[in-house]
Order: C-alpha cells, then sequence, then structure tokens
C-alpha cells in the first residue's frame, strides 16, 4: 500500500532494507513502480517546496530573472549556494540545514512497518537527506552522495547477534537506468578529475587464497562487462592489487581500453598505463582472519563481524593508498584524468571511507559486491573534496548484476 507523505520520522526497524528512488515524473512515478511488495511512501512536492523556496535559485526564477542576470545580482550568495550550501541562508533561512531536519523527522513513519522492505520515492534532494540521516551525516554531505533521476538506493538494516538496533548499511547508492559515467556535471559542476573504484571479479576462493588465484567463469563475465562500460571513458591509467584476481580485472579493462578505436569508440588509439599499488593488498590480512571471506557472497554488513584488530590494519592500509591515487591524479600533464583502482571490496570499502573523511568505525557502514563500480569526482581538484556518483552499481553486469531487492518466500521455495 503506497500512501503520500510530507513529513515522516526516525525508528527502530528490526532487520530489512528501505529502497529510496528519486523520481522523474510525478505523473507517472506510482504505475512505474507498483509491482513493488510492501509498504511504501511517495513524500509530495510540498516537503520539498517549502525547503527550496529560500533558495538562490528560486529567487533567480521567482524575478524572472536569467541565470546569469541572477549570477550578476546574487553573486557572492549564488557562489556559496553552490560551494558551502549547508551555511548559504538567506534571509534568515537555511534550506539545508531545514532539510536534514525535516528527513530526520520522516525516520519514524517510515520504519513502524513490520514489512522487512519498505519503498520511499522522493525528489533527489530529499533522497540525499534521508540516506545521510539515517546514517548518520550531517549537512556538510549535501552534494557528496549524489542521488539522480529515477537512482535508486538502498539501505539495509543488518540485526546485531546481540540484539539491540541494527547496524544500516548502504548497500547501493544512485543505482540508475543509465550508465553512472555518462557525461555530466556532479552536483551540478564539472569534474575532469575521476576515480572508478572497481572491485575484482568472482572467484571460488576461500581466506587462504582470497585475490590470489585466477577468477571463475563468472568473474571473467564481470570484468568483461566492467571493461566494456569503461569504454566511455579514456582512462589514463589502471592501478591495482599484485594479486592474480585484481591483475587479471585490471588487465581485462586495459585490453578493451586499448582497442578503443577498434571498436569505434574512440578515433584514435588509447594509451593506458597499468601500475600495481602494494598497498592495494590485503591478502596477508584476510589469511589471519578466522571469518569466511569469498568476494563472491559477502553479505551486507559483514565487515562489521571483522576481527578488530585486523580492520584496522586494513584502514591504515587504505588510507596509505588513498594518498597515494590522489598524487597519481593530480598528474598536471593530465587535465581530464581518470584513474581506475582494482581491489577486493574491502580495501574499497576502505578507500571510500577515506574519500569521505570518516573513521575506520564507518567501514561497516557500507556495501560492494564483487564486480562493482563505485565512481568519484572532484571538481575542485583531487585534494578537493571528492562527490560520490554512485556506490556497488553493478547494472552494468545484465543478467549477473546484483539485485536491488531481495527474492520472496515464493521465489526461494520456486
Amino acid at each position: 500500500m503506497f500512501k503520500d507523505c510530507i513529513e515522516l520520522d526516525s525508528s527502530n526497524l528490526a532487520t530489512g532494507y528501505i529502497l529510496l528512488v528519486s523520481w522523474k515524473d510525478e505523473k507517472k512515478k506510482k504505475n512505474d513502480i507498483m509491482k513493488f511488495q510492501g509498504p511504501g511512501y511517495f513524500i509530495n512536492r510540498g516537503f520539498l517546496h517549502t525547503i527550496t523556496a529560500g533558495t538562490i535559485d528560486k529567487t533567480i526564477r521567482r524575478e524572472g530573472l536569467l541565470k546569469h542576470e541572477g549570477i550578476a545580482k546574487y553573486g557572492s550568495a549564488f557562489r556559496q549556494w553552490q560551494k558551502d550550501a549547508p551555511n548559504f541562508n538567506l534571509d534568515g533561512h537555511y534550506p539545508v540545514r531545514e532539510l536534514w531536519d525535516r528527513a530526520n523527522s520522516c525516520w519514524k513513519k517510515i520504519l513502524v512497518h513490520d514489512s522487512s522492505s519498505v519503498l520511499v520515492v522522493a525528489h533527489n534532494a530529499v533522497n540525499q537527506a534521508l540516506v545521510a540521516t539515517e546514517m548518520g551525516l550531517g549537512t556538510e554531505y549535501f552534494r557528496v552522495l549524489l542521488q539522480s533521476n529515477c537512482g535508486v538506493s538502498v539501505l539495509d538494516f543488518v540485526p546485531r547477534p546481540d540484539g539491540g538496533s541494527p547496524y544500516i548499511c548502504l548497500n547501493r547508492l544512485n543505482q540508475t537506468p543509465n550508465s553512472p559515467i555518462a557525461a555530466g556535471g556532479s552536483a551540478g559542476r564539472k569534474a575532469g578529475k575521476r576515480i572508478v573504484l572497481v572491485c575484482h571479479g568472482s572467484t571460488q576462493a576461500s581466506n587462504s587464497d582470497a585475490g590470489d588465484t585466477s577468477m571463475n567463469m563468472l568473474g571473467t563475465i564481470q570484468s568483461q562487462k566492467t571493461a566494456e562500460l569503461l569504454l566511455d571513458l579514456n582512462v589514463k591509467s589502471i592501478i591495482s592489487s599484485p594479486r592474480i584476481t585484481p591483475t587479471e580485472t585490471a588487465n581485462a579493462i586495459a585490453r578493451v581500453q586499448e582497442a578503443a578505436d577498434c571498436l569505434g569508440a574512440d578515433c584514435v588509439p588509447r594509451y593506458v598505463e597499468t601500475k600495481q599499488m602494494k598497498d592495494l593488498d590485503v591478502h596477508d590480512i584476510l589469511i589471519r582472519s578466522e571469518k569466511a571471506i569469498n568476494a563472491s557472497s559477502l553479505q551486507s554488513g559483514w565487515v562489521n563481524k571483522f576481527e578488530d584488530e585486523l580492520l584496522t590494519e586494513i584502514w591504515d592500509r587504505s588510507g596509505t593508498a588513498w594518498k597515494s591515487l590522489l598524487d597519481e591524479l593530480s598528474n598536471e600533464s593530465e587535465p581530464d584524468n581518470i584513474v581506475v583502482t582494482v581491489g577486493h571490496p574491502i580495501i574499497n570499502i576502505g578507500l571510500l571511507a577515506h574519500c569521505l573523511n570518516l573513521t575506520k568505525d564507518w567501514m561497516g557502514s557500507f556495501h560492494l559486491d564483487a564486480g562493482s563500480i563505485t565512481v568519484i569526482d572532484f571538481p575542485d581538484g583531487p585534494f578537493g573534496r571528492g562527490v560520490v556518483r554512485c556506490i556497488n552499481y553493478t547494472a552494468h553486469l545484465g543478467r549477473w548484476s546484483i539485485p536491488i531487492t531481495r527474492p520472496t518466500q515464493d521465489d526461494e521455495n520456486f
């Protein structure tokens, strides 16, 4: 049953997941998703209108000004809205802070259901706030975790072994019908620098040989699909862990990149530099874990069960790797520099958390699957703040993609 909801709140869903969908056409949104099995909410435009009424964009349009005329009249305010939206103030009105307050109030009504899954459809700015507030992130993350029109994000609520409030894990961010690497700005701003985090393809490996054995057939397909997706980017360098599985995935991407002219994706040959980075290798840490770790079958929230001492080692190593990647991205001879890094899901989670200026304790708040990609743009350059376009994107894998919804009981029985 779907309900219109203007003000929703915060709660204690014991286990399950929330799907957040950003609408494109309000008139069609209900018809497009009526197949969803479970309760749903549509946060209607009245919710957002009261928040955005005081933004500089609305003011410019209300006065009938063209964009360049509005910028000339409200130059300093416009620049603050673009670069420091959380502190933007117009006539005593802080739109982003109000958006966060209202999103906080949404969760109580969303999470009171006994159902294990709830669907929320809202404007992309509202979904940004819903994701951030439930994860415990402040207004400084506005326009950092992007939501596109028709993009789907999934929050998992993973039960704790000892009971109490569940772990909250961002299973998917901004899974869109269109390619996440398509041309376009990040939060309305152009970015010439980009890092793509690729999780290596699947293997049959356990801890003892994680990442140090060849991919199975599924992993080979995943790596080829990822290479095909990245063909739309002119990748300058591919950096991988020195282990077998990440290296095979990196080589598959490099071969397709260098064949771009033959494949009709470019008019001239591309030259891709492939490198190996020891700090991306976590094999020596994983083999010391008593937990069963197979990148092909990781469950949401599994990082929270990982031994703290070993997780600290991974965190420190990913921090060193992240600094090296930013140095690679800062190559001044490449104004449009795209770096692809390939590794185990847990090292990529660490890189993502470092990008977001989080701590080790946040690693369990994110989930990545084998064959997935995560895209990070840098509109202010490599040492500015990263803007995350998507997390754990798998739609490019086609029939081998990871579903954004879990199977129903009937599906499991079948």
